[in-house]
């Protein structure tokens, strides 16, 4: 009990620590920007809120707030940002000012600081490796729900997913860029039936199905139209219990187990069910031992019912990445992936039919969560390291959105500036920006309430009921939202 405290404590920690250090390196960059244009630079702050620590160095405040929610820093020839920052000692109209080239720079800092981070940790992850699992990579069906629109449609385990609703897709689903997941283009089309081309026994073939929306809580975020397929994956052993059957039989964490009674398995849920169905008689699997192409053996093992359960089991607890391999992609094809993927994301929530909302973003307390995750995966520094590619590069672009708070609406400004002639009237700018401000804390207190409520209750997708030794199905992570105005 005390090891796993430690364990969760010191999870906690590193995420913590990696989180702020993507704040610090872009707050760092307009800091550093700022004194180079002889801005006046009042406050340096990680995080929100009353203050835990303040020291006042060279004539700028350095805090550590109480929320930890993002980070600024207070540059009031830039923008009154009152709302957020809390009210600083000279107002700008009482300060020089500030060429509108001077606040572009300063603005642009930020962002680029971010991509340089994100350039750095792509650079480690093509040495260190992305473990990249199974299911993450293949387009073909692994499980079809009994009863679903996958399975009303006639799609089976095996099947591969050529294109949905005319988009090619190597993918079922998984992390990175979307566009090319069959969960993606189901859930960005608003089309009532969406066809489906698969290939089947090397002949190819089209569907049409009428995707499925799970109802939801007014208090969970909505769910978007699903198929209800997983992708396919030999089963692999994480785990086999002491004295159980499968112990019994010999079997060893890492065999993957690709038959059952003859039957070929894309999935652990149909295992699960074979031996549901089997009241205990004998389950003949076909066992591999030794990887992917290592070599294979039969064993006869007769299930039993556990005390206090009523389903036969053989003692098993599956692997639910499968057979994960390292992939070293260039520092390069990471940036240009996690910017389309932004784009994506981006385009889909502006969509004025889309399904995929705001509701749907993740804040500070969903980026978080998403870390605690990855930490506590095997090899979970490397997928960590991946991640914070990705949220680098989203820092950056949704800070150049041109809406005025984040940086893109600070260059917005300047421009304005420039093209008039004449700084913008303080009054104006300050009821446009605090108008805004507001805009933006609604809006991350609306993801955080749903962020919270993954974490309490957690995400899992419902595709599938309990049956006895099947895994679980984790939804997608959602797209993160700016941590910092």
């Amino acid at each position: 009990m005390l090891f796993e405290t430690l364990k969760v404590i010191g999870i906690a920690l590193e995420v913590v620590l990696l989180f702020n250090l993507l704040i610090v390196v872009h707050e760092l960059g307009h800091f550093a920007a700022a004194r180079w244009r002889g801005l006046k630079v009042e406050k340096f702050a990680i995080w929100f809120g009353k203050p835990l620590w303040s020291k006042t160095i060279g004539g700028v405040e350095y805090r550590l707030g109480s929320i930890p929610a993002g980070g600024f820093v207070a540059i009031p020839q830039l923008a009154p940002m009152d709302a957020i920052e809390g009210g600083c000692d000279e107002r700008a109209d009482q300060l020089p000012l500030a060429r509108p080239l001077d606040k572009i720079i300063v603005a642009l800092a930020g962002p680029a600081a971010s991509m340089g981070l994100a350039f750095v940790f792509a650079c480690v992850v093509f040495v260190v490796g992305r473990p990249v699992s199974e299911a993450e990579t293949t387009n073909v069906i692994g499980y079809v729900a009994e009863g679903g629109p996958a399975a009303k449609a006639g799609l089976q385990p095996g099947d591969r997913i050529l294109a949905v609703n005319g988009h090619r897709v190597t993918r079922i689903t998984g992390m990175g860029r979307m566009s090319d997941t069959v969960a993606w283009n189901v859930a960005t089309s608003d089309a009532p039936v969406i066809p489906i081309r698969f290939e089947r026994h090397g002949k190819e073939k089209t569907v049409e199905v009428e995707p499925y929306t799970e109802p939801s809580s007014g208090w969970r975020r909505k769910n978007l139209r699903q198929i209800q397929v997983a992708p396919a994956m030999i089963p692999m052993i994480a785990r086999v219990v002491p004295n159980s059957p499968a112990a019994e039989a010999g079997l060893r964490s890492g065999d993957l187990v690709i038959a059952a009674n003859d039957q070929r398995l894309y999935s652990p849920i149909p295992l699960a069910e074979i031996l549901s169905a089997s009241k205990g008689a004998p389950v003949t699997l076909t066992v591999r031992r030794g990887g992917r192409h290592g070599s294979e053996f039969v064993s006869t093992i007769a299930p039993r019912i556990p005390d206090g359960q009523s389903v036969p089991r053989i003692g098993i607890e599956w692997d639910q990445r499968g057979l994960v391999t390292l992939s070293h992609p260039k520092p390069l094809s990471q940036i240009k992936s996690s910017i389309l993927t932004m784009w994506e994301t981006i385009s889909a929530v502006t969509a004025p039919r889309s399904e995929i909302s705001v509701q749907q973003l993740s804040g500070p307390v969903g980026i978080m969560r998403i870390y605690y995750l990855l930490f506590q995966s095997p090899m979970g520094w490397q997928l960590a390291l991946w991640f914070s590619v990705v949220l680098n590069v989203n820092l950056a672009i949704m800070n150049l959105l041109p809406l005025p708070v984040l940086d893109g609406g600070h260059i917005l400004l300047a421009l304005i500036e420039g093209f008039l002639g004449h700084p913008i009237h303080q009054k104006t700018l300050e009821m446009v920006q605090s108008a805004f401000a507001m805009l933006l804390i609604g809006t991350m207190l609306y993801i955080t309430f749903f962020d919270v409520g993954d974490l309490v209750m957690g995400r899992k997708s419902r595709m599938t009921p309990d049956k006895g030794e099947a895994m679980s199905f984790t939804a997608p992570s959602s797209t993160p939202a700016p941590a910092k105005p």
